[in-house]
């Protein structure tokens, strides 16, 4: 596998891919890999003659530095799983690369930056889906995922990109910005990879405890007998879940909602839309959990 920091012998390397006429199916992550990643990297390597991953820890999508500074960060072991998983390269930059200075040294947008933001979530009208649950949760936050993942395709210039439904918000914001910006990637879904007990698998898991691990299971099961539960209004069913995740000691619910797939508006009845996906948040002790079911 070949492993590249700066940007200059990433796309050099690439060049040559290219000029061979082979496909490039892209993996970008933020490191401290599980299944769930390598289930996506998996796919990038049948699906097409090159597999690419990146690792690099956005500052731009934490609003909480406190947040930041306590990711995990588990650059050795990442390799070694990609290794195992065949993946042909890595893009592992500094904050520095990818960020120049001044940027880098205080992670501010640039004016070019601004311009793209605005044809995403432009301040009046237009697609919203950025300000509810996550975005209203953590202001900023897919501002800088979008800034990220546009400068990485930008990089790797993919024919596919890989992305897990677990982060279903981010998911339908990515589809948003390739179709706004028109940019020649497919993005590809793939399938929630969960725990036995059904937690979905997340970077943030290592940082809960064995007693908080254990009660996680309830949010899943919660979600499901969400699903399964004979329909009430929206209000009642928000109503119950929020009892039942509160109802556990080691679990706080930070928001449910039942949105439409494509926009992510919440819906107040069930007749506003067809295609349904219901997003939910807790808090496990420090840690924050998400996850989402179709309906």
């Amino acid at each position: 596998m070949k492993i590249f920091t700066t940007i200059t012998e990433t796309k050099d390397w690439l060049i040559n891919v290219r000029n061979e006429a082979e496909s490039i199916g892209f993996v970008p992550t933020m490191g401290a890999l599980h299944r769930g990643h390598i289930s996506l990297l998996e796919r990038a390597k049948r699906e097409n003659d090159i597999a690419v991953a990146s690792i690099f820890v956005n500052p731009l999508q934490f609003n909480d530095k406190k947040d930041l500074q306590k990711y995990p960060r588990t650059l050795e072991e990442d390799i070694e799983k990609l290794i195992q998983s065949r993946c042909d390269m890595l893009f592992s930059p500094s904050v520095e690369e990818m960020y120049p200075p001044p940027l880098s040294n205080s992670p501010q947008r640039g004016e070019d930056m601004e311009v793209m933001l605005n044809k995403l979530f432009p301040p009046s009208g237009g697609f919203r889906g950025g300000e509810v649950m996550e975005g209203a949760h953590r202001p900023g936050h897919f501002q800088g995922v979008c800034l990220v993942v546009k400068k990485l395709f930008d990089i790797i210039e993919p024919a596919k990109a890989y992305f897990g439904e677990k982060d279903f918000q981010q998911l339908a914001i990515i589809k948003h910005m390739v179709k706004i910006l028109q940019m020649p990637v497919v993005i590809i879904p793939c399938p929630t990879v969960r725990e036995a007990e059904g937690l979905a698998m997340s970077s943030r898991n290592a940082l809960l405890n064995s007693d908080e691990r254990k009660n996680t299971s309830h949010i899943y099961k919660t979600l499901q007998g969400a699903r399964d539960k004979e329909r009430g209004t929206i209000q009642e069913l928000k109503k119950w879940v929020s009892y039942k995740i509160n109802e556990n000691p080691f679990l706080q619910l930070e928001y449910f909602e039942i949105v439409n797939s494509e926009t992510l508006i919440p819906i107040q009845d069930w007749k506003e839309s067809k295609n349904l996906q219901a997003c939910i948040a807790v808090k496990v002790g420090t840690v924050r959990l998400i996850d989402n079911i179709a309906f």
